[in-house]
């Protein structure tokens, strides 16, 4: 079981990592990159393995990965979009919208609507996530200029 958590974090920063070279992200910004997808994918993963529905674990995941991001954007002086594109990138369905794309391909409707729904409902938990973690990371601000 523990193999399969490290494989898990492995590869998940390698993908953010990759995504963020692609995406021309800093140097310097790169082992952030991968580690916001790292905790986001880890996260999405051990909330599976406890029964959580997966839109749910989406959610957290992606809410997660941009609280991280913003926190790494403060810290290193950096756009957020270059942590959080980077570190969303584990959490995509892009298995699941090809499946739907195959069945298709494959005249199996059905299945194909049925894949193509899922997809669309964990790209719209992604987008919560990032939303829900954009007006938290909104209130704090504002908060903290209260108290000052």
């Amino acid at each position: 079981m523990a193999i399969f958590y490290i494989q898990q974090l492995m590869t998940s920063f390698i993908a953010s990592v990759a995504f963020g070279v692609i995406f021309n992200a800093p140097r310097k910004a790169l082992p952030q990159c991968g580690f916001a997808g790292m905790v986001g994918w880890l996260l999405y993963i051990l909330l599976q393995d406890m029964s959580v529905q997966p839109v749910t674990a989406i959610v957290v995941a992606a809410f997660c990965v941009t609280m991280i991001s913003h926190f790494f954007a403060k810290k290193y002086k950096t756009p957020i979009i270059v942590f959080s594109v980077s570190g969303i990138i584990p959490l995509v369905p892009g298995g699941v919208a090809y499946n739907a794309l195959r069945h298709v391909v494959e005249n199996q409707f059905d299945q194909a609507v049925q894949l193509g729904a899922r997809a669309f409902v964990f790209s719209g938990a992604i987008a919560l996530g990032l939303l829900l973690a954009e007006v938290t990371n909104q209130v704090i601000r504002k908060w903290s200029i209260i108290r000052r």
